[in-house]
């Protein structure tokens, strides 16, 4: 159910090539959460960097709520960034699969796909070298 990818990029170059590939595939991003400073700031340490970007395509987005509106619980998809023993890694949870446990809809698995196939070209876009 996870997609993840490692790259050879620092997290930092690794988010800003993430921000930049998301534009490129005509997605947006929404929102960024830097986990390690929000932690940092409630007093808490995290060892690991890890930011979690929000993106959206509009139209994918439009597409699953006019089908089911309940299903904006599992919108906008998240892509991480982070480093985990040495290394800097991008992943998700890919869409299809969490979909599929939340609906049986054609329609939906159509979408679910699409945006899939495009989430993991930004991901191995940005995890390039």
């Amino acid at each position: 159910m996870k997609f993840i990818v490692e790259t050879n990029k620092s997290v930092e170059q690794a988010a800003e090539d993430l921000e930049a590939a998301v534009r490129n595939h005509k997605f947006g991003v929404l929102h960024v959460h830097d986990l390690q400073a929000t932690l940092r700031n409630k007093g808490l340490d995290l060892e690991n960097a890890c930011k979690v970007f929000e993106v959206c395509n509009p139209h994918k987005a439009q597409a699953v709520l006019n089908d089911d509106m309940s299903l904006n619980m599992a919108l906008p998809c998240r892509i991480s960034v982070w480093s985990e023993q040495g290394k800097t890694r991008i992943g998700m949870i890919q869409p299809r699969e969490m979909l599929a446990l939340l609906s049986d809809s054609a329609a939906l698995a159509a979408v679910a796909d699409e945006v899939e196939t495009t989430t993991r070209s930004i991901i191995e876009e940005a995890a390039r070298d």
